[in-house]
């Protein structure tokens, strides 16, 4: 007789599982939110204006906090001094000079230095442009909250329930969106004082209309999908509907468009402050900034140039920004 063969556990190799199942994790997707932030972080443009962003909201905060000066403070014998950086000053950057001429020195200030100069007033310009910044990042932030309590809430109801209802609600919109914002701010100036309070209003009086418009076409294109009509079949009310099954699906484009009124709000701001109907003196924003130099531009430019190049940076930081944020959250800018 043949002796029995035991076979032990070894005496088995599995071939090519460990390959498979390599493969199949190197081929698992990733999440939505988790594709988005790699796009979003490969994307250099978006990460500088991301960057910069940050940059000038720390300096907005702690800027005006660190300085011994008030934005308000007024010094007559400190009237219009040029910047003067005292590292820089050694190799003839914003060393204080006008014409080859040193102000300070003119002034007995031979001790004192303004890193962005003085106005007309004798008020530190490093103080007031951060100030100012606070108020136009300020402002950034209303045009969001308006833009997603209004614009999404009123599109959201005019593109899910449709018929007469989206037709009353689109007629109203279109009245509205035909009002141009500077004349409801004019109209608004008549009954109240200029004020940060007054432009608020006026955005909240117009300023949502693009965001309605986008949300209403989104929420067109979803609520007729397969599952929508599996959730509206089981019975999920209207409610449940939007806040579980479309707005998860759209909110992508919320951040996009969220993103892109916030340079247009900051400009707004600076627009009206720089023709006399923004936040009243003497409170700082940069467009008031740019309206108080615009008369001495010719002599003393720093007291235009540098509120300009401030808000151009903000605006352009924003803008790198969610045009990142529109690059990663669109599933069209996946490379295949």
């Amino acid at each position: 007789m043949s002796k029995e063969r035991v076979f032990q556990e070894k005496d088995f190799e599995l071939i090519g599982i460990q390959e498979d199942a390599n493969k199949a994790e190197k081929d698992i997707t990733p999440s939505f939110w988790k594709d988005a932030y790699i796009r979003f972080k490969s994307n250099k443009v978006a990460m500088i204006g991301l960057i910069m962003v940050i940059i000038i909201i720390l300096f907005a905060i702690f800027a005006p906090m660190l300085s011994s000066r008030a934005y308000d403070s007024v010094q007559t014998a400190h009237q219009n001094l040029p910047p003067r950086v005292p590292i820089l000053e050694n190799i003839g950057i914003l060393n204080g000079h006008i014409n080859g001429v040193d102000v300070y020195a003119s002034k007995g200030l031979g001790d004192i230095s303004y890193l962005f100069g003085t106005d007309t007033l004798g008020r530190d310009l490093w103080v007031r442009v951060w100030e100012g910044t606070r108020i136009s990042l300020f402002v950034a932030c209303a045009a969001v909250i308006i833009d997603i309590l209004f614009g999404m809430t009123y599109g959201l109801i005019s593109g899910y329930f449709g018929g007469k209802v989206d037709n009353i609600m689109q007629r109203i919109q279109e009245i509205v969106n035909s009002i141009p914002s500077l004349v409801v701010l004019t109209l608004l100036l008549l009954v109240m004082e200029p004020s940060l309070n007054t432009i608020i209003i006026a955005l909240m009086i117009t300023g949502w209309v693009g965001m309605s418009r986008v949300t209403r076409a989104e929420v067109l294109k979803l609520k007729e999908q397969e599952f929508i009509l599996a959730s509206k079949t089981l019975g999920a009310s209207h409610f449940f509907i939007l806040m579980k099954e479309i707005i998860p699906n759209i909110f992508g484009q919320i951040i996009i468009m969220s993103m892109f009124s916030i340079p247009n709000a900051i400009f707004y701001e600076a627009f009206l402050a720089f023709v006399g109907l923004g936040i009243p003196a003497p409170a700082a924003s940069l467009g008031a900034l740019i309206n108080d130099g615009f008369e001495s531009f010719a002599i003393y430019p720093h007291m235009v140039v540098i509120p300009v190049v401030v808000l151009a940076i903000l605006m352009l930081s924003f803008n790198m920004l969610a045009d990142g944020l529109r690059d990663a959250f669109d599933p069209k800018q996946k490379k295949m």
